[in-house]
């Protein structure tokens, strides 16, 4: 329980930190930003190709947050049954 407490309080500060500074990153070379704000006017398929892959390795580490999400559920979710003299008896 100490565990919990202790690991929730440190990623609430670590989101707190993170909203609280309000510093603006620019991560795009000029070239890829200019691509990218063209890329709604006409058919310009480079820049929809910078979207679709920008939105590509976006989704990558949701899926394995949800992959691993379901295997800890169908693992811990599972029935339990403990043998007694009567008969079985259901943890869950």
């Amino acid at each position: 329980m100490k565990t919990i407490k202790k690991s929730l309080m440190i990623l609430a500060l670590a989101v707190s930190v993170q909203v609280s500074s309000p510093k603006m990153a620019e991560a795009q070379c000029a070239m890829c930003s200019l691509t990218a704000q063209n890329a709604t006017e006409g058919s310009n398929s480079q820049g929809k190709g910078l979207n679709n892959g920008i939105l590509f390795l976006l989704a990558i580490p949701y899926a394995a947050a949800l992959g691993i999400g379901i295997l800890w559920y169908t693992k811990y979710r599972s029935k339990k049954n403990v043998r007694m003299e009567d008969g079985p008896i259901s943890l869950n």
